[in-house]
């Protein structure tokens, strides 16, 4: 479709800087220190600081219990139904007794009902997490350090208990390290996390999940291990004991995989059928718990099983002080990505039901995608599904908890293999990312690798420092382009992008795509020169060098000729020449030297004195065009700096020697496009002086171009150029 021209003629004056802010009329802002208002108190601030950090108080008394409470009591039953076997299987993650999971499924999920503000996530036992907590009670509690040294067999309840003080601990720091960040506003964090990060991430930590449920799934006893390349030690492990595979548990395994399987594909192709999905595994778990008691697969196959499951709810105990110092990394890495995850689960929902999260408030646990999903589709309305799952997880506690006594491990390990299918998925973000942006791959690739290599906690360091580092270098090759006009609007575009975009005559404009500091700020002027087409340090060497030569040539003939100059004067003559020294008189050979030996010397000298009297009749001796060097085809330059978001001390002192260098060859330099915050900063840098000015920035590059070509530095400038632009 060929666009329509239209005559379109916008008038007002050229505008610089300073005119800018006059006509505008700037004023600074003087508002409070923001320390002032924390200390600040009264009615309306105290309310607004209980709403904050206690959000049921805001939307509970406002709940429509005629339109909601069905939704919510419908969907809160679905996900504890869920919240069931999942919080089995994932306390088997975190290296803890079953039990423990369906904790994590009451616990969190009744105090996130008070303090949280996503109405539609999940809280409660999550894969990854799981899995972090589990590398962590291993190391600390393997099972080589409970053996036994009559049998060599290990003693469980005492590993138990020493994994549950160190979960606990843990727990408790997690916690205090995500309130303390969100107390200090420290939600900003997940802008670091990007969403290739943090999928590379969880995917890499899933095969971590399926590596680790592979001795539940074949019966086999692993040695306990954590750090770098525990993973790779891990698989080559379990190849080489498979011959020692327990038959029943692999067959129990499998059969519950593929149970579970087929019930999520029928629920796949019946969802619009369905009100709610099946719960293939609740439904998974009471069948296999049946059958391992009326048939005995512990006793008769040498199936493991859960055990004992105590039908009432433990007293907390105190976390364990001297563990606090081994266990401040593992936390911070929970904390941050517990956090990452819950808040971009819980974005997603509030952008689609329009309503806004918190990420300042505290979150001491996660979130799973599927029990999301689930507590969404089914009519959840708001955290009050939360609230009536956590009810029924509280009733299977105390009273139907010692019914699963039997449930087998391998069950729950195919459940956990089973729901790891989403995110194993996720390794189709290769392909889209190698067609989208390769960057982005290779922060996936990296975050990936790192993270099975050299496990959770430290694969989640590198990923962050990588993608910053990545950040940083990106600013330092920024894209650097000369602008050109195009034809017929103030539109100024990369005339190597742009074929009808065309340089103004006697006119460079610059630009640069990312902000100028101190990683980037020697390559834009080393850019910048080569894109101006003029050797400009070679240039302003060669003009030194000359003066210099011109200075010694003078000192020379001054000593030579002793004439006095008070003769001269005394015979009342005033004699002035112009001494125009050019590079062929420098360079001159023998024969010239001699014959300028012949002019008077008195004359000379008196020519040298009187040339500061009348420097507005004799050429300037220092000039590009006097010294016989080439001269460049522009006279001014406009630095385009829209894209500076701030100066550092290393930005003003690049711009200045800018200014200097260009000024030295006879181009004078003018800014353009600069935000407001940027000029305040060059103002409190001390940028401006008596030969930078305000005058010399403009509000935008259409307006420079033409400021330039009305007061060209030496080239006379075309009126008619002038008139259309």
């Amino acid at each position: 479709m060929e666009l329509r021209r239209r005559d379109y003629r916008v008038e007002r004056p050229l505008l610089n800087q300073e005119q800018l802010e006059e006509l505008g009329s700037q004023t600074s802002a003087t508002g409070t220190l923001q320390w002032r208002t924390w200390f600040q108190c009264s009615h309306a601030r105290a309310r607004a600081l209980l709403l904050q950090y206690f959000p049921v108080l805001a939307w509970l008394p406002q709940y429509p219990v005629r339109d909601w409470l069905l939704g919510d009591l419908l969907s809160g039953l679905s996900v504890a139904i869920m919240q069931l076997p999942q919080g089995l299987a994932y306390a088997l993650l975190a290296g803890l007794p079953p039990v423990f999971g369906l904790y994590s499924s009451f616990y969190p999920v009744f105090i996130y009902f008070l303090f949280g503000t996503s109405r539609h996530i999940s809280v409660g036992t999550f894969a990854v997490m799981s899995v972090m907590v589990g590398s962590v009670t291993e190391s600390l509690a393997p099972d080589e350090a409970f053996l036994q040294a009559l049998n060599s067999t290990v003693n469980v309840t005492a590993r138990d208990a020493a994994r549950v003080q160190a979960a606990s601990t843990l727990s408790v720091l997690v916690g205090l390290f995500q309130v303390g960040l969100g107390l200090v506003h420290f939600g900003f964090v997940v802008t670091y996390l990007s969403e290739p990060l943090v999928r590379a991430y969880t995917t890499a930590a899933s095969v971590q999940v399926f590596v680790s449920q592979l001795k539940y799934v074949f019966g086999l006893h692993l040695s306990s291990r954590s750090g770098p390349l525990s993973l790779i030690y891990t698989v080559l492990e379990v190849c080489w004991k498979l011959p020692q595979t327990v038959v029943g548990t692999m067959v129990t395994a499998v059969v519950a995989g593929v149970v579970l399987l087929l019930v999520k594909l029928l629920n796949d192709k019946l969802r619009r059928q369905l009100p709610m999905p099946l719960p293939g595994e609740l439904l998974t778990l009471i069948g296999a718990t049946g059958i391992s008691y009326g048939v005995g697969l512990q006793h008769r196959f040498g199936v493991d099983v859960v055990g004992k499951i105590p039908a009432r709810l433990l007293p907390p105990v105190a976390p364990s002080p001297q563990l606090f110092a081994r266990l401040v990394g593992n936390a911070f890495a929970i904390a941050v990505v517990g956090f990452a995850i819950a808040i971009s689960l819980g974005k997603i929902f509030a952008l689609r039901h329009g309503y806004r999260v918190d990420s300042n408030q505290c979150f001491p646990v996660s979130c799973s995608m599927s029990r999301s999903l689930v507590q969404e589709s089914t009519g959840g309305n708001t955290q009050v599904a939360g609230a009536i799952s956590s009810l029924f997880i509280l009733i299977i506690i105390v009273k139907l908890g010692e019914l699963f006594q039997d449930l087998p491990k391998a069950v729950l390990a195919a459940a956990i293999i089973v729901n790891l299918k989403g995110m194993l998925m996720q390794f189709t973000d290769i392909c889209s990312l190698w067609k989208a942006n390769r960057v982005d791959l290779l922060i996936w690739l990296v975050t990936f690798v790192a993270t099975i290599l050299l496990n959770l906690d430290l694969g989640l360091a590198v990923a962050v420092v990588f993608s910053l580092l990545l950040v940083v270098v990106r600013t330092q090759l920024p894209h650097y382009s000369v602008l050109g006009q195009v034809p017929d609007t103030d539109i100024y575009r990369d005339v190597a992008e742009y074929s009808e975009a065309r340089e103004v005559p006697g006119v460079k404009v610059f630009r640069s795509s990312a902000t100028v500091y101190f990683a980037n700020a020697e390559l834009y002027s080393d850019t910048l020169k080569q894109k101006c087409g003029v050797n400009v340090d070679h240039l302003i060497s060669q003009k030194k060098k000359l003066l210099r030569k011109q200075e010694l040539k003078l000192k020379r003939l001054q000593k030579e000729n002793k004439l006095p100059k008070q003769a001269a004067a005394s015979k009342g003559t005033s004699i002035s020449i112009n001494v125009n020294t050019s590079v062929i008189d420098i360079e001159s050979n023998d024969v010239e030297g001699s014959k300028a030996k012949q002019v008077s010397t008195g004359t000379e000298l008196e020519g040298i004195a009187a040339s500061g009297q009348e420097d507005a009749k004799a050429p300037d001796m220092s000039s590009l065009k006097t010294l016989g060097l080439p001269q460049p085809d522009f006279h001014s330059l406009i630095l385009d700096l829209s894209s500076l978001s701030f100066v550092d001390t290393v930005c003003l002192k690049s711009l200045k020697n800018i200014f200097r260098d260009f000024r030295e060859i006879e181009v004078e330099v003018y800014m353009a496009a600069c935000h407001s915050p940027v000029v305040t900063q060059l103002e409190a840098g001390h940028f401006f002086d008596a030969s930078i000015t305000k005058q010399h920035l403009f509000a935008s590059v259409h307006d420079a171009v033409i400021f330039a070509l009305q007061h060209p530095r030496s080239s006379p400038v075309n009126p008619v150029l002038v008139t259309k632009l």
